[in-house]
């Protein structure tokens, strides 16, 4: 078990308006104050890692070490079987400047579609969700948690946000985009890589080492 988590707030390092909501919901019930890097004015640090926990780790200590206080960041992206892992941690790039993902996910259609003509037709892939806990010292925890699904061809539904709406989780016939968010957060990455920190920072009800 890693460092117990104490303190009373915490910054979710993020700008996504959809993680917002996501990590707030989550957190709600623990009775921590959380505030965003956006209220906060926190800029954006530039994502060079090259794996999702890189990047978590990134984000999290920049407003760690800006706020003063623990910061909590998500880096989290699409990997498509056929498309060797992509886009990956490149999924938000994949919306282009204006992050419309109506975009990316024609994009992956477009390149589905390709691998299907050429005799692929496998269209699996996992939603996966990077979490680190970062402090104001510089000590992280980090982890990571996935989810298995299949792309549907057109994207269905106008809940969640980015790829939801063409993914559909193994064991259901309902898109991440068809679904209402208390379902969605009892099974998403998000919510397997949020369980597995909350169990690694003793918020689970057992506790952490305090070193």
């Amino acid at each position: 078990m890693g460092r117990a988590f104490t303190d009373k707030k915490l910054v979710i390092a993020s700008h996504n308006q959809g993680k917002l909501r996501e990590i707030r919901d989550l957190v709600g019930p623990l009775g921590i104050e959380v505030v965003s890097a956006g209220e906060l004015g926190l800029p954006e640090p530039e994502e060079t890692g090259t794996t999702y926990i890189a990047n978590a780790e990134l984000k999290a200590c920049a407003a760690a070490e800006r706020s003063g206080l623990p910061a909590l960041a998500d880096d989290s992206g699409l990997s498509v079987t056929a498309l060797d892992g992509n886009p990956g941690i490149y999924s938000a790039r994949w919306a282009g400047p204006e992050k419309d993902f109506s975009i990316a996910m024609r994009k992956v259609e477009d390149a589905l579609q390709e691998k299907a003509a050429a005799g692929n037709t496998d269209r699996s892939a996992a939603f996966v969700c990077a979490l680190t806990i970062c402090w104001p010292d510089g000590h992280t925890e980090s982890v990571e948690g996935r989810v298995w699904g299949d792309l549907v061809w057109p994207p269905r539904g106008a809940n969640g946000f980015g790829y939801d709406p063409m993914f559909v989780p193994e064991g259901h016939e309902k898109t991440f985009g068809e679904v209402n968010s208390d379902w969605k957060h009892s099974v998403s990455h998000r919510a397997v890589a949020f369980e597995k920190l909350l169990k690694q920072v003793g918020l689970d009800g057992t506790s952490g080492d305090a070193g």
